[in-house]
This record gives structure tokens, C-alpha cells and sequence, in this order.
């Protein structure tokens, strides 16, 4: 058997195992003693934005269309002889799967048959079955969610926002596709990127739980003695260059809704250049917008006193590889006073720097949220499986909290707050006319 290597995590009182198994396949196990729920994600660094690429037995270069990694993740529940959720639900466990922008996971949690639901979540991942008959049956699937989503002023405003800052970059393009695109999928296509970016080398099994790691590793590698895979061969992707300024500054839709919704913020201007550079950006980013705008914050409630938004209001930032902003907003009577107010503020506290007793808030609630995150398997696994195939070690996030000084802090907001980089998202009502602004 493969040897298990085991990093112990004191400060966390976790230890989290690691093998790396003949085909490539890398396994994480992070044990919890006393726990009733086991969740498993088998993940895959494939996600919307891999577009383009070398088909890995062909050697030519390919492209195909938008939303086809969501498809694919949809198509890969059905087997020839059912539903892959009946078996899950038979042996007790609930299973799911989604899509992002760069990586695609399969899930299962449940609090006993552990055994066999891996086995089951191993045995569909790695066994597609796709037909012309089912790939067409898909797409009206797959289409009435996509109207679906884009009658909502969440994913309007969201996707919105992603096009004013990217333009025709993939990370402007909804996750699901189109109705258009979606509709040249074909199964070639899907058997293609299936057989490009689902090679066990390409992928990462995590199982968090009541759970003996040399037990899983033992069951995970007999699981695969039993397939054939072909031999690693590394991936070619091409992406489009970062975008230097936004494409759009404004964009507008209508929708029925009981108020209008807004979403602005700003672009990052490049990527952090290393994985370390990532975390560290990523940290620094999210204290200071916490502590200027987050619920905490004496501005959030100035917001709410003065009817520009209400409790829905959000701030956040989103950190990828090839992509990187913050995105503030929510629901409006007046939303260019409230854009106008948020941007005003940002202004001044670039100007004269974050408040210490607001950055030392901001801290201690990111590292309460941090060690609390290992109480919860899903949320732990979630955030695991995103960060290690973005090559980030997340298990040093309590040392770059802790370590973090609050001009790191002020440096990062003077250097993202600008106005080239910033654009908004309007989702008006329907009929209501032009908003003020």
C-alpha cells in the first residue's frame, strides 16, 4: 500500500493525511474523532473558464463551447442502468456536485455505509456514459435552469457585474452557458473534455470524518487496482490575457422584482503572482473590506439608518487564478446613493488609512472564523478541495492572519480601489423607469 504521509496540525489539534496512488490520484483524509457525519469530494481542476486546450491523444488544439464542464458534471449522475442518487440514497447518504470557474467536485455525506458510498462516488466519477439521446434530453434540462437563473436579480446582478469587469474573458461567462451554447454540446464533446480533465492525476479525493485514514487509502487504491487508466500526460489550457480595465462601466437590466438591486466593486489590476502571494492577498483583501463594510462596522449600519440598503447588503472578495474582485451591494430604493455613498466612503479611508480598533476586529472575528471552520466537514471540505488544486496551503491562513499588519492592509485597499477598475451591476424593476442617478 501506498505509505500515508501525516502533517500534524497542533495548533488546530488536526492532523491531515496524504498518499499520492500509482494512477496519480492524490488523497486527503482529515480524521474527526466523535463525529457522526463523513463527507467525501472527488474533485477535479476543470471547471467553466478550461475552454480551451490540447486534446491530450489527438495533440490538437480544441475549443468548445461555453457551459460544457456544467453539462458535463450534470451528465455524469446517469449510468446506463439508472440514477446514481438512488444508490447513494440506498446506502443512506445525500450526494451533490457543482461547478466553478476552475474546478468540478462530487459529493457524498453520510453517517454510516462510509464504505460503500466511497466506492459508489469513486465507481460513477470514473465510468461516463453518454448517448445522443440523453445528451439531447439534457439540454432542455440544462436550459429551463438557465432561464431559470437569469430571472433572478441575484445571478443577474452577479453575472452582470462579472461582464462589466471581463468582458468576453471566460470569467464573465455564467458557469451553466447558454441556451445557445449549451445547445452545440454534443456527447463527442463531452467524452473529449472528460477524457482530458477527469484522469485520476488531475484529481483530488478528500474524506473528512469519523473515518481510519490507512482504511480509506486501503479501500480508495483496491478500488483503482481494479480500472485502467491511461498514462499521465500533463494538461495544456490556454486562457485570454488578464483584461488591464474594465470592460464595461454600467450595466442595466429589468426584471419583476419588489425592489431594484445593485452590485459594484472593483477589479484586481493582475493576478498575485504565486500561491503564498494568493493567500496572502486574499487575507489581506478580506480584512479590510470587513472592516470597513461588513456587518460590524459602524458605515454598515449608517447604510441601514439611512434606507440606502438593507440586512442584505454583502461584501466579499473572489480570488481565483485567473481572476480576482470585490463585490459589494444588495437591495436599493436608491441604489446610485448607495453606490455613491460606499464609493465615497472607500475613498476617504484610502485616503486616512483603516481604524486600528475596526482592523482588530476585523482580525480576531476572520481567525474565529477560520478555527471554527474545522467544526463543520462540509465547510471544511469545501474550502479544502478549492484551495489545494489553486496550490494553497490553507492550513497557514491562521500564521498569515496572525502575522498581518494593518498597513499590508491599507496598501492592498489604495492598490485595489480604483476608479479604471471599477464597475456596476443594475437590476431595475420592470416598468419602475429610470432610477435616480
Amino acid at each position: 500500500m501506498t505509505t500515508l504521509t501525516v502533517r500534524r496540525l497542533e495548533r488546530l489539534r488536526e492532523s491531515l493525511y496524504e498518499a499520492k496512488i500509482a494512477n496519480g490520484l492524490t488523497v486527503y483524509v482529515l480524521p474527526k474523532e466523535g463525529y457522526r457525519q463523513t463527507y467525501a469530494a472527488f474533485t477535479t481542476k476543470y471547471g467553466s473558464l478550461d475552454k480551451d486546450f490540447v486534446d491530450p491523444e489527438t495533440k490538437l488544439r480544441i475549443r468548445v463551447p461555453d457551459g460544457i464542464a456544467h453539462f458535463l458534471e450534470h451528465k455524469m449522475f446517469e449510468e446506463e442502468d439508472g440514477d446514481v442518487f438512488h444508490r447513494f440514497a440506498s446506502l443512506g447518504a445525500q450526494a451533490n456536485a457543482y461547478t466553478t470557474f476552475d474546478s468540478t467536485t462530487y459529493l457524498f455525506s453520510s453517517t454510516g455505509n462510509v464504505e460503500e458510498n466511497l466506492n459508489v462516488l469513486l465507481d460513477f466519477v470514473q465510468n461516463p456514459y453518454f448517448t445522443d439521446q440523453n445528451v439531447e434530453k439534457e439540454k432542455g434540462i440544462i436550459a429551463q435552469e438557465i432561464k431559470m437563473y437569469q430571472d433572478t436579480p441575484n445571478w443577474r446582478s452577479y453575472f452582470g457585474l462579472l461582464k462589466g469587469f471581463y468582458g468576453d474573458h471566460p470569467a464573465a461567462i455564467d458557469i451553466a452557458g447558454t441556451v445557445e451554447s449549451i445547445g452545440k454540446i454534443t456527447k463527442e464533446d463531452l467524452y473529449q473534455c472528460y477524457r482530458t480533465f477527469y484522469h485520476p492525476s488531475n484529481m483530488i479525493m478528500f474524506v473528512v470524518g469519523a473515518v481510519n485514514p490507512e482504511r480509506v487509502l486501503e479501500l480508495i487504491e483496491a478500488n483503482q487496482a481494479r480500472k485502467s487508466f491511461s498514462d499521465r500526460q500533463s494538461i495544456t489550457r490556454f486562457y485570454p490575457d488578464w483584461p488591464e480595465r474594465v470592460a464595461v462601466r454600467q450595466t442595466e437590466s429589468q426584471l419583476v422584482i419588489a425592489q431594484p438591486r445593485v452590485l459594484f466593486g472593483f477589479k484586481d489590476r493582475h493576478g498575485a503572482a504565486s500561491p503564498g502571494e494568493r493567500l496572502r492577498h486574499d487575507v489581506t483583501m478580506e480584512l479590510w473590506i470587513d472592516a470597513v463594510l461588513g456587518q460590524g462596522s459602524s458605515f454598515f449600519h449608517e447604510l441601514i439608518e439611512q434606507d440606502l440598503t438593507d440586512q442584505g447588503f454583502s461584501v466579499e472578495y473572489e480570488q481565483g487564478e485567473r481572476y480576482g474582485h470585490s463585490i459589494l451591494g444588495g437591495n436599493s430604493k436608491r441604489p446610485w446613493d448607495l453606490v455613491e455613498r460606499v464609493c465615497a466612503e472607500l475613498e476617504r479611508v484610502a485616503k486616512e488609512g483603516v481604524d486600528e480598533t475596526d482592523f482588530m476586529r476585523a482580525k480576531r472575528k476572520a481567525i474565529g472564523r477560520f478555527v471554527t471552520l474545522f467544526d463543520s466537514p462540509q465547510g471544511i471540505a469545501h474550502v479544502f478541495v478549492a484551495q489545494t488544486l489553486r496550490e494553497i496551503d490553507i492550513f497557514e491562513t491562521l500564521s498569515v492572519l496572525e502575522d498581518i499588519h494593518i498597513d499590508k492592509v491599507n496598501e492592498a485597499l489604495r492598490e485595489h480601489v480604483h476608479e479604471d477598475q471599477f464597475a456596476v451591476s443594475l437590476v431595475q424593476q420592470l416598468g419602475g423607469g429610470k432610477c435616480d442617478g
